[in-house]
């Protein structure tokens, strides 16, 4: 009888350990205006992975997640911001009504769940962050926006689930100020340490002050081609924001290449636009996450890789930039590397 209770015992303790084992142990945290993993100093280095929940070849195996993700590693990523809600009518790649974490009562739908937990696991095996963005108004522009009750459930339920994954920050939308203050206190109030953003609307909205002061820290989309020079106005809100505010500020979907659909350049643009408002905002001690056209068309279109991943190797023209990225050990001020916090 107590071998019996003793093996039980055991058994319990290895299925345990491998459930905490299977999920994150390093959690991003904030100092001022950086941010921290475990107390080291993280460089927050995104990229635009919408679509990352609903991807065929992303979610095909563990082996090929990983290696995906050790490719965005490669080039200086450390952060994949991905959207809960996909479910958008403009002809994304696989973008599709099914394509949403939430059920209309804001239950979580099972398998971009489980998708969401694996990529966190594999991710933070990697020293990799998700930003997760609850809410998109695409989705709303497409009549499949959640009812407030069902909407409240959706965040409830999302945080609660994600307890265990500390290297997660939410966003709370893309491009809406909609009951943002709400979906914070609900957020705080189930997992206090939760660091919570928001993208206030499209380029050049900086948020208004009373958001800008409750949030964990700031991601706007700054402005974009349609102003002009936007390597040289971004970095001064940027910098604005930081003075303004004392919290990390994140470029967090900048002017890009492609389409001029949908906020893009009518005028087209180099990657040398790109890389000289990246350096300029490291400059001013902001953080990015580079925004693309590798999503925004279907499969098919010469803008989509035949995985319908960003592949960081598929486009010459997004490949320069993110090898510059890559090297901002070498570009980033000497400042930027802060103590590690105790």
């Amino acid at each position: 009888m107590k071998k019996t209770l003793l093996l039980l015992s055991l058994l319990i303790c290895f299925f345990l350990s491998s459930a905490v084992s299977a999920q994150s142990q390093h959690e991003i945290t904030i100092s001022n205006t950086s941010f921290f993993r475990n107390g080291d100093p993280f460089h927050y280095t995104g990229i635009g992975f919408f679509n990352a929940l609903y991807n065929p070849a992303f979610n095909k195996s563990g082996e090929d997640r990983g290696q995906w993700l050790d490719k965005f590693n490669k080039y200086g990523i450390n952060v994949l911001r991905v959207w809960a809600q996909w479910d958008n009518s403009r002809g994304f790649v696989d973008a599709g009504p099914g394509a949403t974490l939430y059920m209309p009562n804001g239950q979580l739908r099972p398998q971009p769940l489980e998708r969401l937990k694996a990529l966190l696991t594999d991710a933070d095996r990697r020293g990799m962050v998700v930003q997760l963005v609850l809410f998109s108004q695409e989705t709303s522009e497409a009549n499949n926006k959640l009812a407030a009750k069902g909407a409240d459930k959706a965040v409830e339920n999302i945080t609660r689930e994600m307890k265990p994954y500390r290297n997660l920050v939410f966003q709370v939308w893309n491009e809406s100020s909609e009951r943002v203050e709400d979906y914070y206190k609900a957020i705080k109030k189930i997992d206090p340490k939760r660091l919570v953003t928001n993208s206030p609307g499209p380029g050049g909205d900086l948020g208004d002050q009373n958001q800008n002061k409750m949030l964990d820290f700031l991601t706007p989309h700054t402005t974009r081609q349609f102003a002009g020079r936007h390597w040289e106005i971004a970095p001064k809100e940027i910098a604005y924001l930081l003075e303004r505010y004392q919290k990390p500020v994140v470029d967090d979907e900048p002017a890009r290449n492609g389409t001029p659909d949908f906020g893009g350049p009518h005028d087209g643009s180099s990657p040398y636009d790109h890389i000289l408002q990246i350096y300029q905002v490291w400059q001013q001690g902001g953080y990015i996450t580079y925004h693309h056209d590798m999503f925004q068309k279907s499969y098919g279109h010469p803008s989509i890789s035949p995985s319908g991943i960003p592949d960081p190797e598929f486009n010459p023209y997004h490949k320069q930039v993110l090898e510059f990225i890559s090297m901002q050990d070498r570009y980033r001020p000497e400042s930027e590397k802060s103590e590690p916090v105790e």
